[in-house]
């Protein structure tokens, strides 16, 4: 297990580059390798989770070559069935993706991924796929991972998912595709629409209805090419870093601004950081925007359940924040933390503890007792997981003593080279 010790060196300055959205760079390679001819994706994510579809794609089939010049290229059309099972490392995104592309493929694929993988729920995936009359098992009931997956023909149907969940919509979307007639996927709240703005990139005509999204099939997919835009859930730390660093001020070329992932951008200005958005732009069907943030007396605030799924991959960060904010924060809604790369939210209120913040843990948040210029700093357990490591390596940054972070090296799932960014901040 690495350890990186994270200590304040003064105001964050200056300009930097994210890398690709995670997100969208998984949705392009399942796509690239299911459409014919070849996919071009520039400013893919060079994380492990994107390692990990690519090499699902390869196994499946697709001829997948990669450069620096010309990006990644995918040939893609017609899967085959794998001689060995498909492992997803820790993506929840991918596992549960391509067990919606795999279901109507006419052949047998078994989907895995590593020990904290294996403790997610699928559940939840399965089930709306077999509204489609996908063939889908799991261990322990359908609960857990491995997954089996028994391609056959789909019929189009209406979905109504349980639970708000980007990857369950876009995993019955990509099932959708393949189906006979029109598949209707309606949310009980809505979720990052990656998948929608897609399709059409791929020549899939999608429908939106409010919390209802319609695909008809099944669809003639085409080779795309798709620009990558900057991942916002990776700016996102280094915001919240300038933010509780008294006198940075950074911007952040770029980024993907996505009106389903920004909620965090309305929690910085809500909470007093100075926040400004510039040269904003389409890129492959998204939004992007070049993000300026400065440091601002920080003070604490609610988060009612019913904004948390709009904040998920960011909770963390706003649990930092309010640790170095004045007056105390609540956070309700949280409960799907639980079921992450780790259960987040007894990591997180384990951490805060570590280094001396008061925290009460609820079923589904925190109560955080805010200690603006007074962290003392510590040693935090990530567990494992990227976004917990991250979000205390910012942490670090503003603590008196600093914080030394277990379990470092999980930050590649998402960004590997996300603490030479952060020090190239520095001057």
């Amino acid at each position: 297990m690495s350890r990186a010790r994270i200590a304040p060196r003064g105001p964050l300055c200056g300009e930097a580059k994210v890398p690709g959205d995670k997100s969208i760079t998984q949705r392009a390679i399942l796509l690239g390798a299911l459409a014919p001819g070849v996919t071009r994706i520039r400013g893919a994510n060079p994380g492990e989770d994107a390692r990990a579809a690519l090499a699902m794609a390869r196994q499946l089939g697709a001829r997948v070559t990669a450069s620096v010049r010309d990006g990644i290229l995918i040939r893609g059309g017609t899967l085959r069935e794998s001689d060995r099972v498909l492992d997803a490392r820790n993506s929840g995104t991918a596992l549960r993706l391509a067990a919606g592309l795999l279901s109507a493929q006419p052949f047998l694929s078994i989907l895995t991924g590593d020990s904290s993988l294996r403790r997610r729920p699928v559940a939840r995936v399965i089930e709306p796929l077999r509204v489609l009359g996908a063939d889908i098992t799991a261990r322990q009931g359908d609960r857990l991972p491995p997954i089996v997956v028994r391609g056959r023909p789909l019929q189009g149907a209406a979905v109504q998912t349980s639970v708000p969940s980007a990857q369950v919509k876009s995993a019955v979307l990509l099932a959708g595709i393949q189906a006979n007639g029109v598949t209707s996927v309606r949310e009980p709240q809505p979720t990052r629409d990656h998948t929608e703005r897609m399709l059409p990139r791929f020549g899939v005509p999608v429908e939106r209805d409010g919390t209802a999204t319609r695909v008809r099939g099944p669809a003639v997919l085409q080779a795309a090419e798709i620009d990558v835009p900057g991942d916002f859930s990776a700016a996102s730390f280094l915001l919240a870093a300038a933010a509780i660093v008294r006198g940075s001020d950074i911007v952040l070329k770029g980024v993907g601004v996505n009106p389903t992932r920004i909620a965090f951008l309305d929690h910085l200005a809500r909470v007093g950081s100075g926040l400004e958005r510039g040269n904003e732009r389409m890129i492959s069907g998204e939004p992007v925007s070049d993000l300026r943030v400065r440091a601002g007396k920080l003070r604490g605030a609610r988060i009612v359940a019913e904004l948390a799924p709009r904040l998920i991959d960011e909770l963390p960060l706003v649990a930092v924040l309010a640790a170095f904010a004045e007056g105390t924060t609540v956070v309700h809604g949280a409960d799907e933390l639980r079921v992450k790369e780790s259960d987040r939210v007894a990591t997180v209120a384990a951490g805060l503890r570590a280094i001396g913040v008061e925290v009460d843990e609820h079923p589904d948040g925190w109560t955080i007792h805010g200690r603006a210029g007074r962290v003392r700093g510590g040693t935090v357990d990530a567990a494992g997981d990227h976004r917990i490591a991250m979000a205390f390596m910012v942490a670090g940054l503003a603590a008196r003593e600093g914080v030394t972070v277990l379990g470092a090296e999980s930050a590649r799932v998402s960004d590997p080279g996300f603490l030479s960014r952060l020090r190239g901040l520095f001057r």
